[in-house]
């Protein structure tokens, strides 16, 4: 019973290593079509999401002012080239606000699937970093807004859309929701099948551009390639569209976005 009770512990753990490995690198192109590599454009960024550790701060008001000053090579490098602000592990000083923090869920990967999950502890850290200016930050696929809401269209092409973001009056867009189990930030109890979270709000709407589904082994990805549309927290409004999710190596959550800014 003992040695038995041992061998499920040990397939899990593998079980959950090949769900880490996934976008680390060993098991890239496994079901996936490599892409050539990708050549940015202006409307373009290509962000290297693959860190459990960081998010990356993206700026449209940022960008916008490249191509108002006519600086192309200062857009290019801008939409490829983001700062990593490191995910809190601990706290630094006070009492925290109980909320703030990496929650660590087990996760049964080797059963019913990640869906089936629960709550086993809670470590309260610094609030997540952040640049002064931002409109959208990635960590691998969790993506936040700031302040911002989102509408998932049915186009799946920029070109398709129309003119202005007018035609979108009336409709309801989803601001980001709390969450305590969706960002995997800690790895280093995955053997265990524990995941350490961060508590962060995030637009779950606009983080399905991409899905990670578990079961099968190893993880599969699905794209969904509509555009969405980002009511700003100016008042502006952006159109993205997740072009691909793998660079020219195969390493998955190597992001390749469309955008139109302002829209």
């Amino acid at each position: 019973m003992y040695f038995a009770f041992k061998s499920m512990k040990y397939l899990a753990g593998c079980a959950i290593m090949l769900m880490v490995t996934a976008c680390n690198g060993i098991f890239e192109g496994i079901y996936d079509d490599v892409p050539t590599a990708p050549v940015v454009t202006q409307g373009q960024l290509l962000v290297d999401a693959t860190s459990w550790k960081n998010w990356y701060y993206i700026d449209f008001d940022s960008l916008h002012q490249y191509i108002e000053r006519g600086d192309t090579a200062g857009l290019l490098r801008a939409q490829t080239e983001f700062t990593a602000y490191p995910i809190p592990t601990v706290l630094t000083s006070g009492t925290g606000d109980e909320k703030t923090g990496i929650y660590t869920y087990w996760f049964d990967v080797f059963g019913q699937g990640v869906s089936n999950n629960e709550k086993r502890s809670f470590t309260p850290t610094d609030v997540q970093p952040a640049p002064k200016s931002w409109s959208i930050a990635i960590h691998r696929d969790n993506v936040r807004t700031n302040n911002g809401a989102v509408l998932e269209t049915n186009y799946t092409s920029m070109d398709e859309l129309p003119k202005n973001s007018s035609s979108f009056t009336g409709a309801t867009f989803l601001s980001d929701e709390w969450t305590e189990n969706a960002v995997w930030a800690d790895q280093s109890q995955m053997l265990l099948s524990l995941i350490g979270c961060q508590g962060i709000k995030i637009n779950k709407l606009l983080s399905t551009w991409l899905t990670l589904d578990i079961p099968p082994m190893p993880p599969s990805f699905t794209l969904n390639n509509h555009v969405f549309i980002i009511r700003l927290q100016n008042g502006n409004y952006a159109a993205v569209q997740l072009q691909n999710y793998m660079n020219a190596a195969g390493a998955k959550c190597w992001l390749t976005i469309n955008y139109k800014y302002p829209y």
